[in-house]
């Protein structure tokens, strides 16, 4: 999503060295999103060890995603 593109990036800046970060274009990658269920964009999967921690779908602020990364420290 171009909307959290910015924001996405910014944090992936801030935090290079804590989380891996990255993003995937589900018009290319299809078979990325019916793997995880992804339905509606923007989705934000939050990953540990492997698995889907949680799931955010829709746009949202910079202080969300961080509250979440920091919760699945």
């Amino acid at each position: 999503c171009k909307m959290l593109t910015p924001i996405i990036d910014e944090i992936a800046n801030e935090c290079s060295d804590e989380f891996v970060i990255g993003k995937v274009n589900v018009d290319e990658n299809s078979t990325i999103a019916a793997q995880y269920g992804i339905r509606s964009i923007p989705c934000l999967l939050f990953f540990k060890d492997g698995k889907v921690e949680k799931q955010i779908v829709g746009a949202v602020d910079k202080k969300e995603i961080s509250t979440v990364l920091n919760e699945l420290k």
